[in-house]
């Protein structure tokens, strides 16, 4: 077998494991209570490191993965919806690893946009499962036009049992492929380090599993959303363009077609924990378990009936909260980090663990996590900024997490606050209807007319918070954590809001985007197509045994066997 990495002075590998859509509030790593049945990613969270406030930085798949891989804010990089195109010279967790040294792959769904559907992976294993064209662009322009790409209710009126899906036909091969590149790694590549991003598709809708896992459930009991669904015309303005986006205005959804849909959600979780299993067990079979860092988590969460809301697009709990933790026993203590963290922490962690190196003059917007990871000296933000400028909305949305508290704001709609320790279901917006501040009540600097849609506002550095991935002092303190009053809390946040967005500018620039992107598409999609998308190269004659190229048939036998005899 192989011979110990741990002691031999190599790097770790890194094994990143992604979920889609996988709510964390629904997990027993975080609810005891919880009904979905997840042993291995209980065990992984038992023995790791675990993080109870870790967050997208925005609640829509391509804009948070975007953010994840690049470490950069979705308005920084143009990631605006789900055919907004990643550009090739923007750097991502990939390039740095391999640059490190690093053999970088990538098995599943990233959600890539353009032409370069690589971005620092020396290898993808699949296929994507969703178009890498410009197809699925948002159009503010035309805002009571629902596209045919959007959301609709099918998933949750179908849901049910399946023997088979688009979804399972793809997760099966991701995790063959991702299993088979472990065993590839250790036959042919074991002296170099490999970061493997392993990303399946579940469990996102539609709510459908095979029936093996379905009836993991039947004698339990499918709990009903913990928050009933709100009256529609009492809803806030932003639920209420996603509840006309998801085609659910004005209809309702009986009792018995949620418990089916989240049943199949539950059902889908348990496939994904069976999959994690066996990459666990292909790890320690091949000798690697040992020098293996592995990080899970999530692109954004799902709102599975909370409220009344399904899906995401919404800065909710429920969709904008991920799993996330790291597990590598004899490394990293077992313990929890109860500070709000984001997934765009990952690339600097990434690049941390590695002992690979940044080009400090490239920006960055999270913070590494390793002082939370290791127990170290270093920053520690507690603070997530989030932004959203997809579908079921006509302006960005952004949000602030920070101690407690979470802000929402967009400059269509009124602010909401919510305390989420005395209210962690976010069912008391502690500053409805209280007046927006102006200059004559205490706020430290000018804020904009906040009553114009689109207030033209100057971006310098918060005054009281740093900006994510900024060293603290551990003698400072945030303002907005010294103080409790919602009227004094609405003033900092505002002012603090108007200070991090240009919301005129940064919708114009959404809009030249979308734009753009539709006459493009037009034309792309007439006369000869040439596809974005990518496919992987399966060449036979470099697996198996061939009488030109490959040596003898002991030879071929030999380098293939492992262990080696």
């Amino acid at each position: 077998m192989a011979s110990d990495p741990q002691n031999s002075g190599q790097k770790p590998n890194i094994l990143y494991i992604m979920a889609d859509q996988m709510a964390a509030p629904m997990l027993r790593m975080y609810d005891p209570e919880s009904r979905v049945k997840t042993p291995n990613l209980d065990h992984l969270a038992k023995n790791g490191v675990v993080f109870d406030q870790a967050y997208c930085n925005s609640p829509l798949c391509a804009p948070s993965r975007f953010a994840l891989v690049t470490g950069r804010l979705p308005s920084k990089i143009g990631a605006f919806d789900n055919a907004s195109d990643l550009p090739a010279d923007v750097v991502t967790y990939a390039h740095y690893l391999r640059a490190a040294g690093y053999h970088t792959a990538l098995a599943g769904k990233m959600h890539y946009i353009g032409p370069d559907q690589l971005h620092g992976y020396e290898q993808r294993l699949t296929s994507d499962i969703y178009p890498g064209d410009y197809g699925w662009s948002v159009n503010w322009d035309e805002p009571e036009v629902r596209l045919d790409f959007y959301h609709n209710m099918s998933s949750v009126l179908d849901a049910g049992p399946c023997g088979r899906s688009n979804q399972l036909d793809y997760d099966n091969e991701v995790i063959y492929k991702s299993n088979q590149y472990l065993w590839d790694h250790v036959r042919h590549r074991g002296d170099q380090p490999f970061c493997l991003t392993v990303s399946m598709t579940h469990p996102h809708d539609p709510y459908t599993m095979e029936q093996e896992y379905w009836d993991l459930y039947e004698d339990v009991e499918i709990p009903m959303p913990k928050t009933a669904a709100i009256p529609q015309d009492k809803q806030d303005p932003h639920s209420q363009r996603i509840l006309k986006c998801i085609d659910l205005w004005g209809s309702e959804i009986p009792e018995e077609r949620i418990r089916a849909a989240r049943r199949a959600y539950f059902a889908a979780c348990t496939y994904v924990d069976d999959q994690i299993g066996k990459l666990l067990k292909t790890l320690k079979a091949t000798g690697m378990a040992d020098n293996t860092i592995i990080i899970f988590s999530g692109d954004h969460g799902d709102m599975l009936g909370e409220r009344g809301l399904w899906y995401k697009m919404a800065f909710f709990e429920m969709s904008a909260r991920v799993p996330m933790l790291v597990y590598k026993p004899g490394l990293y203590a077992p313990h929890r980090v109860h500070e709000n963290v984001s997934t765009l922490d990952l690339l600097p962690t990434f690049v941390d663990m590695a002992g690979g190196a940044r080009d400090l003059r490239l920006p960055v917007d999270g913070t590494s996590l390793m002082p939370y990871i290791a127990q170290i000296e270093g920053p520690r933000p507690d603070t997530v900024i989030g932004e959203y400028m997809g579908e079921g909305t006509l302006a960005p949305l952004v949000m602030i997490r920070r101690d407690r508290w979470k802000f929402i704001y967009s400059p269509l709609d009124p602010p909401m606050l919510f305390d989420l320790v005395a209210d962690p279901l976010e069912r008391t917006n502690l500053v409805a209807g209280l007046p927006i501040p102006t200059r004559s009540q205490k706020s430290v600097r000018p804020l904009p007319n906040l009553h114009l849609p689109f207030a033209p506002v100057a971006m310098p550095s918060p005054p009281h918070t740093p900006s994510p991935g900024t060293i603290v002092p551990a003698s400072a303190t945030n303002t907005t954590t010294s103080h409790s009053d919602p009227s004094v809390l609405l003033a900092l946040f505002l002012e603090e809001v108007s200070q991090r967005w240009n919301f005129d500018a940064l919708t114009k620039k959404v809009l030249e985007s979308q734009r753009r992107r539709r006459v493009i598409w037009s034309a792309l999609s007439k006369g000869v197509q040439t596809s974005w998308d990518y496919t992987p190269i399966v060449d036979g004659g470099s697996q198996y045994v061939r009488n030109m190229g490959k040596g003898i048939l002991d030879d071929v036998e030999w380098h293939a066997r492992w262990p080696r005899v």
